[in-house]
């Protein structure tokens, strides 16, 4: 049976292929591109994965972390195998390695990269993009952060952007301000990449009874009727659910978005494990949708295929505020992965 996300996200590639119109790029490729569109999942459904072509489910777990961490360097990406900043990483290094007599290909570049720490710091960094704004946001602010004997240390006030969105979640979950915010106006200049999915937005709804009635069957659950508060309080079952929506100025459709898709519906996960809430719905609102020249192809296989029913995961020894966590991927039926060039 077809499910609404593979439609859905075949639907798109059908739009972009039929009414986007030529565009130049920064990468010089060319797109076919269209401007707005969003794409909705019920979390109950499934873990959103397209199954329309098969996803690197290890590669996007990995890259999350990375997010999450706080990390800006490509080091610990290339080191879990996690190639899809390479290119981004190798381009800064190509324009900016002094002299210019000698440069490692792209291939000795990320040797490097995994064997020389000093090197790996330098020409790793991909300066202030989605890690430092998610959770060491500058203020500008000098404050003191110790002392040394009579030494007072100082430096800047920094903002923890998803400590902070956790705590209202647990503090405040009707508020209309629990959004983290990657679009840093004063740093843009440094970042090797501008971020392309900018912000994100999290709400929560109180659960009816007849709602946590039913997620307290699912567990197995037995009670005596009728079903009451207590009850479900004395099964731990969640009050609240919680839905996301990210936002997303350029859309790679073909190969970013199936990867945002997934990384956002996971961080969704995390953020429920972390408050005890319910996953409710993906949101994913998209500005320029495109596809780029020499995916075209590649786009007119995938709406070709049928789609399979969506898997589950299992979270495991998380710890969001570190980025360390545990995933298991249940159930993934797919078509096989559609090879495509990614274009920096």
């Amino acid at each position: 049976m077809a499910n609404s996300l593979d439609n859905d996200y075949q639907k798109l590639l059908k739009q972009v292929l039929t009414r986007g119109v030529d565009k130049k790029d920064r990468t010089g490729t060319g797109t076919k591109s269209t401007f707005g569109a969003t794409i909705r999942h019920d979390m109950s459904d499934g873990f959103p994965i397209l199954t329309t072509k098969k996803i690197a489910f290890k590669t996007m777990v990995t890259e999350l972390k990375w997010f999450l961490r706080g990390d800006t360097n490509i080091k610990y990406l290339v080191d879990r195998g996690c190639n899809i900043w390479n290119g981004d990483a190798y381009k800064r290094y190509f324009k900016l390695q002094v002299p210019h007599d000698h440069f490692e290909t792209q291939e000795e570049f990320i040797e490097l990269i995994k064997t020389n720490d000093e090197f790996a710091k330098k020409w790793g960094e991909l300066g202030p993009i989605y890690g430092k704004q998610w959770r060491n946001w500058g203020t500008g602010e000098t404050v003191t952060v110790g002392h040394n004997g009579s030494h007072t240390l100082l430096g800047e006030k920094v903002i923890d952007q998803i400590q902070d969105l956790i705590s209202e979640l647990k503090t405040n979950p009707d508020s209309r301000r629990l959004m983290v915010n990657a679009w840093n106006v004063g740093q843009l200049h440094e970042m090797t990449l501008p971020p392309c999915h900018y912000g994100f937005q999290v709400y929560t709804r109180e659960l009816s009874l007849p709602e946590r009635e039913k997620l307290c069957s699912n567990l197995g659950a037995t009670w005596d009727l009728p079903f009451t508060e207590k009850v479900a309080n004395k099964w731990n079952v969640p009050t609240r659910s919680l839905s996301l929506m990210w936002n997303q100025r350029s859309a790679d459709l073909f190969l970013g978005v199936p990867f945002n898709i997934s990384s956002y519906g996971l961080l969704l996960l995390l953020l429920c494990k972390e408050t005890g809430y319910e996953p409710g719905e993906l949101i994913g609102n998209f500005g320029d949708v495109h596809l780029y020249k020499n995916h075209i192809e590649q786009a007119e296989e995938q709406i070709d295929r049928y789609s399979y029913d969506l898997p589950e995961v299992k979270l495991s020894c998380y710890d969001i505020y570190r980025g360390d966590f545990d995933v298991e991927l249940i159930n993934y039926k797919s078509h096989p992965a559609i090879k495509a060039p990614l274009s920096n």
